[in-house]
């Protein structure tokens, strides 16, 4: 590493419990690596956090959990902040990089029946039984395949919800959240049912945790290399990139499932894979990032070709009908 000029960096997060567990988690493992330095940990609130009243599609707003933490970023309050990956928009701030993607937890998502209800998956409840998720993918998904059920928005942090699910008078029969959230706070207790690919693909980024600096910081840089996945970087880059060309966020339901698959016939993918394990730090070549990037964009243009911008545009339309109703 290069010379060290700083000792302390601080570290940003949302206040929700699962976002400090999630920062709290790197915080830890930068402390392992680097036990001299200091990572002091400030918490705030985003826009996302603050509205409620409103499904998120609804806000019109992006970057609904990360404005606040990268405007501290520049600021220099902070030095580098904390992500669920999924949240954060697939074009930074000029100046910002994702300085690390840490190992991604299972990515799909998960039914939470509610408590005392018989069911134990979806397909269990009857006609006209509420479903809560604020997430225009989910809900679009799961229309098809279970037309039967009502799909209401839920909005506050895990807890929230899960106090509104099992509250008796409740209009809720189940919710719809990422199974990641639910292991990080410990709850998979909770988790009825796990759904899988052919019923719905997971959010871009979902179950992932990505580390923000600011590209000009090199020490920092060089230090999140410790935190790098490799396997998980190269799907969720290749996501993101789809996501990029596609303009998707919260208000279109984009869904996507990656795999990678790992092939042995170079000789010089064995020796980088081994120096890296040896090194204990995963980095990904220049060609390899270029490859996932390149992986995105056309899995998006074969889409694109086959008519998803005209409805996507068609959703954009409805979405500020919505937004000019309700202002």
């Amino acid at each position: 590493m290069s010379s060290q000029t700083k000792q302390s960096f601080t570290i940003g997060s949302r206040k929700s419990q699962l976002a400090l567990i999630q920062t709290q988690q790197v915080h830890d493992e930068l402390k392992a690596a680097f036990p001299h330095f200091s990572f002091p940990i400030i918490s705030m609130s985003t826009i996302g956090d603050k509205i409620l009243s409103k499904p998120l599609y609804q806000i019109g707003e992006k970057s609904l959990f990360t404005k606040e933490l990268e405007i501290a970023l520049e600021k220099r309050t902070v030095d580098l902040v904390v992500h669920s990956l999924k949240d954060l928009p697939t074009s930074l701030p000029e100046g910002m990089s994702v300085g690390a993607i840490l190992r991604r937890e299972n990515p799909k998502d998960a039914v939470v029946i509610k408590k005392g209800l018989e069911a134990k998956k979806l397909e269990d409840l009857p006609s006209g039984s509420v479903v809560g998720t604020g997430s225009v993918r989910r809900v679009a998904q799961l229309k098809r395949k279970f037309p039967h059920l009502v799909f209401q928005d839920v909005r506050g942090n895990l807890n929230t919800r899960l106090t509104k699910l099992d509250a008796p008078e409740g209009v809720y029969s189940a919710l719809i959240l990422a199974v990641a959230g639910l292991v990080r706070l410990g709850w998979s207790d909770r988790v009825s049912q796990i759904l899988e690919k052919t019923t719905i693909l997971h959010a871009v980024g979902q179950g992932a945790l990505a580390v923000e600096c600011r590209a000009d910081d090199t020490q920092l840089q060089e230090m999140l290399a410790v935190l790098e996945d490799r396997d998980t970087r190269l799907r969720c880059t290749a996501e993101r990139s789809l996501l990029r060309i596609l303009e998707g966020g919260c208000s279109v339901p984009i869904g996507v499932y990656t795999q990678l698959i790992e092939t042995h016939d170079s000789n010089s993918g064995k020796s980088e894979q081994l120096s890296a394990r040896k090194k204990r730090v995963l980095r990904l070549s220049a060609l390899v990032a270029k490859a996932a990037n390149i992986l995105g964009k056309r899995v998006a243009d074969i889409l694109i070709n086959n008519g998803a911008n005209k409805i996507l545009d068609r959703l954009k339309e409805t979405k500020k009908m919505e937004l000019t109703q309700t202002d």
